[in-house]
């Protein structure tokens, strides 16, 4: 059994992640550090004694995130050269293009944990020889967020089996480095329209007007947290009451279908909802004492959970405010 057998559960266990810190589906950056060789195999395992095992490496790279705990992410890192001691011994250089999925999991608001798998297509040059490959790779590391934008990571990161056993000899690689990673392609935030100011008029007799409550429900992809630009737009009016009377609660509801544990759906059904609660408050300053979530999980369905239309109708968010009288 391979090495990368043992690292690839945890990339797995690190997927399970809640919303990530920045909303840009896109980013890009570049990695400096060292790599360390070890795991010397073929004509050159009775050398390493002779050879300095670490040099600098470094690489750039560009990724895309799917949803807020996957991306996909691919680039070019230079492992460095792996030297003799000896004068006129040669060297061991690695170069190639990684490809991986990184899994990522939300530690705190302004800070990633994640895990990366995947694969490494390498050129390896030593003694004269070239070898061209593909080995296994994963990682992890930690991100940090200065802005929406911008982000550094510290990323350890493993390469198996580079090189050929009787043409260049054999080894693994770990590099260990810091990166600088810029993100783009976030939607712009919707603008509220202000009120227009009210000219003061001369005293009248207060008018007592009541105001209907509003609802709206929010469907939602299964499995998933993630709001829509339609989703978006139908906030519109509930924002808008939320600014125009100060003193409004809002009521934030999440469900599920029945797929899936229980527990699950129920944690999944407040993230529902938190996710909702946290865009108003954070677009449009609401305080958060003003908002109130709950998740009901796959207790309370509106449909049959038999078939897919019914399912579908199930999974949603109730966003409501209560009626209320105000003088004018």
């Amino acid at each position: 059994m391979s090495k990368f057998t043992y690292v690839l559960p945890l990339a797995l266990l690190i997927s399970g992640a809640a919303h990530a810190v920045s909303d840009n589906p896109w980013y890009a950056g570049a990695r400096i550090g060292g790599t360390h060789y070890s795991n010397f195999e073929g004509i050159i395992k009775g050398a390493d004694d002779q050879l300095d095992k670490d040099d600098f490496g470094g690489g750039v790279f560009v990724g895309y995130n799917f949803v807020p705990w996957f991306a996909l992410e691919g680039g070019y890192t230079h492992l460095g050269k792996l030297k003799s001691k000896v004068d006129g011994g040669g060297s061991f250089e690695t170069q190639g293009i990684d490809l991986v999925g990184k899994f990522t999991w939300q530690a705190m608001e302004s800070f990633d944990l994640f895990a990366k798998a995947g694969g490494y297509g390498y050129k390896v040059k030593a003694g004269g020889e070239n070898k061209n490959g593909f080995a296994p790779t994963a990682g992890v590391g930690a991100e940090y967020f200065f802005t929406k934008n911008l982000s550094t990571r510290l990323e350890y990161q493993y390469y198996f089996d580079l090189g050929d056993k009787d043409k260049t000899g054999r080894i693994d690689a770990q590099f260990y480095g810091i990166s600088l990673v810029y993100g783009w392609g976030a939607p712009a935030p919707v603008a509220v329209v202000e009120p227009e100011p009210v000219v003061e008029a001369a005293p009248i007799e207060p008018v007592v007007v009541q105001v209907e409550p509003l609802t709206e429900l929010l469907p939602f992809g299964f499995d998933s947290n993630a709001l829509s630009q339609a989703d978006i737009d139908r906030l519109q009016p509930i924002a808008q009451r939320l600014v125009d009377y100060p003193a409004t609660e809002l009521f934030v509801i999440g469900h599920t279908d029945s797929r899936g544990a229980e527990a699950y759906n129920q944690k999944l059904s407040v993230e529902r909802a938190d996710v909702v609660a946290g865009y108003l408050a954070g677009h449009f300053n609401i305080d958060a004492n003003r908002i109130k979530t709950e998740g009901r999980g796959e207790t309370q369905p509106i449909a049959t959970n038999d078939n897919e239309e019914g399912r579908a109708q199930n999974r949603r968010v109730e966003v409501y405010t209560p009626g209320f009288e105000v003088q004018q």
